[in-house]
C-alpha cells in the first residue's frame, strides 16, 4: 500500500487556510532556499533553433555550446522554434482549467491503483516512501505520451475538453524541437547530426509529459515548490508560466540563480539531462535546478525525452579515449529510469544513487 500521505494534494491544503504550510512540507533550516540572484551580466543563454539547423552557422553552434558547458540549458527564440504562440497558450490554460477542476473530477486520472499502489502516470503528488520525507510544494499530472502506441488514454483528461488534442499537437511539435537540438549538440562535437538523435536514442522515443501545478504559499521561504534535481531524459523542454518565475539553477560555486521570468511568452526552456551527460562522457552535464515557492498560483509543462528502453545507456564510444576516460558505466535504460523515482522520492541525483559513477582509479586505469 502507499503511503498514508500519498494522497494529501498540495491544492487541497492550500485551499484550507492555514497561516503556515504543515510541517511535512517545511524543510530543515539549513535546506530552505534564501532566494536566487539576478542571472549574471552575460546574460542568460539564448540560442536560434532555426540558425541550429544550418551546418555553416558557425556563430550559433558556438552560442549553443557555450550555452551548455555554462548553464547546461537555454531558452528557445519564441518566433523561431516554430511552435504556434496559439498553441503554447492553448495547452497552457488548458492544463491550469484541469487543476481548477474540483478534486473529485481530477481523482478520476489518480496516480493509484485499484489496489492502492503508487504508479508513475496520472494525477496526484510525487511518490511518498517514509514518514521523513519532505513534502513539495505542488501537485502534477503525469504522462506518457510518446510513442502514440503506448499512451494510456485512461489518465488523460477528458475536461477540459481541449487537452487531449492540444497535448497531441504540442507533443508533435515539442518533440521535432527537440530532435533539431540532439542534432546541433552532435554537430557542436563534431559528429553527424545522427550520432545521438538516431543512433543512441532511438528512433521510438519515449517521452513524457508533466503538467506541474504550484499552489499559493503561505510561507514560501519555508518550502520547496519542487525540490532541487536534474532530469530522467537526454533532452527536455520545457514550456514555463507566462506570468510567474521561480525556477532556479545552481551555478557554478554553489549559486542559485533565477531563470529570468521574461521567458514567458513563446519561448521554450531546453535542458540537459542525466541521460545526455552519461552518453556524451560528461561533455554535457546535467545542471541542477529547483523551483521555489510564492504567493501565487504557477503551472509549467515538461516533456521528458528518453532513449528506447530497451537500449544501454553509456559514454558513446567516440568520446572515449586514453585522455578522456569513460566517467559512468553501462546501465540499461529502464533500470536508470525506476532508479530515478527511488532517486526523487530520497531527493538524491540519480547517477550517484545508482552509483553511476566510475571511480577515478577505475577511469584512470582505463584510460591508461
Amino acid at each position: 500500500m502507499v503511503h498514508q500521505a500519498q494522497g494529501q494534494l498540495v491544492q487541497e491544503v492550500a485551499t484550507g487556510g492555514l497561516p503556515a504550510p504543515p510541517s511535512r512540507y517545511v524543510l530543515r533550516e539549513k535546506d530552505r532556499p534564501t532566494g536566487g540572484g539576478a542571472a549574471p551580466e552575460l546574460g542568460f543563454p539564448t540560442v536560434d533553433v532555426q540558425r541550429l539547423a544550418d551546418p555553416g552557422d558557425v556563430e550559433e553552434a558556438a552560442k549553443l555550446q557555450a550555452a551548455l558547458q555554462s548553464w547546461g540549458l537555454f531558452a528557445l527564440l519564441g518566433d523561431r522554434h516554430g511552435i504556434p504562440e496559439a498553441l503554447l497558450d492553448g495547452i497552457h490554460d488548458a492544463g491550469l482549467e484541469f487543476f481548477h477542476l474540483p478534486s473529485e473530477e481530477k481523482l478520476n486520472y489518480a496516480n493509484q491503483t485499484d489496489g492502492g499502489e503508487f504508479q508513475n502516470e496520472g494525477y496526484g503528488i510525487d511518490r511518498v516512501d517514509t514518514d521523513e520525507q519532505i513534502l513539495d510544494w505542488c501537485d502534477r499530472l503525469y504522462l506518457h505520451v510518446q510513442p502514440e502506441e503506448e499512451r494510456r488514454l485512461r489518465f488523460w483528461p477528458t475536461h477540459p475538453p481541449s487537452l487531449r488534442k492540444l497535448l497531441h499537437e504540442y507533443t508533435l511539435w515539442s518533440e521535432q524541437v527537440a530532435k533539431q537540438v540532439l542534432r546541433a549538440m552532435a554537430r557542436t562535437l563534431g559528429f553527424d547530426e545522427e550520432f545521438f538523435a538516431g543512433r543512441r536514442v532511438g528512433d521510438k522515443v519515449a517521452s513524457y509529459a508533466r503538467f506541474t501545478y504550484y499552489p499559493p504559499c503561505p510561507r514560501p521561504e519555508l518550502v520547496y515548490g519542487l525540490k532541487p534535481h536534474t532530469d530522467n531524459s537526454v533532452v527536455t523542454t520545457l514550456l514555463l508560466d507566462r506570468d510567474v518565475g521561480r525556477l532556479q539553477v545552481l551555478k557554478d560555486g554553489g549559486r542559485w540563480v533565477d531563470v529570468p521570468v521574461r521567458l514567458r511568452r513563446g519561448e521554450l526552456l531546453v535542458v540537459v539531462g542525466d541521460e545526455m551527460e552519461i552518453m556524451s562522457n560528461a561533455a554535457f552535464r546535467a545542471p541542477t535546478h529547483r523551483v521555489v515557492a510564492g504567493g501565487r498560483e504557477r503551472m509549467s509543462l515538461v516533456i521528458f525525452y528518453q532513449p528506447e528502453p530497451n537500449r544501454d545507456l553509456e559514454p558513446a564510444e567516440e568520446l572515449v579515449g586514453e585522455g578522456r576516460p569513460a566517467q559512468y558505466r553501462r546501465l540499461n535504460v529502464k533500470t536508470f529510469g525506476d532508479g530515478f523515482w527511488d532517486a526523487f522520492a530520497r531527493g538524491e541525483p540519480t547517477i550517484d544513487f545508482l552509483n553511476a559513477r566510475v571511480d577515478k582509479e577505475a577511469a584512470a586505469v582505463s584510460g591508461a
